[in-house]
């Protein structure tokens, strides 16, 4: 069956097509009440939906949120989703979402295509990237962005604001304190641990895998001890498999207990998967430690060390929720990073 059409309510109702646009699309002019009761109830007898695209233009609001995530597969961004879902329910919007390969130049046709669908606002969640070969793709993410805003949209950025960005309204950053929570989780592991720390990190110029490298090394300082080794790889659970693999006969092979962070919560899960067949136990032949203390983490044993971020309330804040409170977060050191005892050998 064919949808009914506005021209056909109007004529119903015995109005303009001017005037059944303003009562159905939600216009800010509205006709007098009985003309409006009229037209409402042609459009229930025909079945009449009204057009999203055509009630955005007459409200100067589409009632859309664009979310742009790295991978809604991980859990990291899978929580900062539900919180901006959350915030959008409260403003009675709806959630359009984006899940890209986490180069700016996919956040910026993402991006793109939010604008062009009239979104209110914007979220952009992932880490920022100076590598080279993100630089084209930072421009242009950048120029979309400031595009954007200047057209009166709204962007809520996670971590670090869009490299080379230049908008100066519409635009806010949710700053999350990495580097001095990786800081207080290293000195904390430190207080602990006698033996060799080693680092498990992102590719170098990924900003939240150099906050949190940056921090964990200061931290160590702090505590006397000396710098960590660093192991670049992907920032994801196949990046901290591949490390695992690579490290589990040189802890099989050595009687000092290794102590390893990786920079988040997957890539330490992905550790200690790779570390498993190999006859290599956490925390009996080395611990693990985290970052994020992501949902999955309530099944995986052993109980991960973490750093707790609060990844719902990021989103809310990014999508612009005002009750929510400035991000913080806490280290919670739990079975991984234990000292085990004869006895748990």
């Amino acid at each position: 069956m064919a949808a009914s059409t506005l021209s056909e309510v109007a004529r119903l109702a015995g109005v303009s097509l001017a005037t059944a646009s303003r009562v159905l699309n939600g216009s800010s002019r509205k006709p007098a009440e009985d003309i409006a009761e009229r037209v409402r109830e042609a459009a229930d007898k025909l079945g009449y939906v009204p057009n999203a695209q055509a009630q955005a233009l007459a409200k100067s609001s589409s009632g859309l949120i664009g979310l742009v995530v790295h991978d809604i597969a991980d859990p990291y961004f899978s929580a900062i989703a539900r919180g901006v879902q959350e915030a959008a329910r409260q403003q009675n919007r709806m959630v359009l979402l984006a899940s890209t390969t986490g180069t700016p130049a996919d956040e910026k046709e993402a991006v793109a295509a939010f604008a062009a669908r009239r979104a209110d606002s914007i979220v952009i969640a992932g880490s920022r990237s100076v590598r080279e070969e993100d630089k084209q793709g930072n421009a242009e993410l950048a120029a979309e962005l400031d595009r954007y805003c200047r057209n009166g949209g709204h962007v809520g950025v996670v971590g670090h604001p869009v490299v080379g960005a230049t908008a100066a309204e519409g635009y806010h950053v949710v700053e999350v304190p990495n580097e001095e929570l990786a800081a207080g989780l290293a000195e904390q592991l430190a207080a602990s641990h006698n033996g060799a720390f080693l680092i498990i990190a992102g590719p170098e110029g990924l900003y939240t895998s150099d906050d949190r490298v940056r921090g964990f090394q200061r931290g160590l300082a702090d505590a006397g001890r000396p710098a960590a080794e660093v192991i670049r790889t992907g920032f994801n659970r196949a990046g901290g498999f591949e490390a695992g693999k690579a490290l589990a006969e040189r802890i099989k092979g050595s009687s000092d207990r290794l102590c390893i962070f990786a920079v988040n919560d997957v890539m330490a899960i992905g550790v200690t998967a790779a570390l498993r067949p190999e006859g290599v136990w956490i925390p009996r032949d080395a611990t693990v430690a985290g970052f994020d203390d992501i949902e999955t983490l309530r099944d995986f044993r052993p109980a991960l060390s973490t750093v707790h971020l609060p990844l719902e309330d990021i989103g809310r804040l990014a999508a612009g929720d005002p009750d929510t409170a400035p991000i913080s977060g806490t280290v919670k050191l739990r079975r991984s990073t234990e000292t085990p005892v004869e006895s748990q050998l």
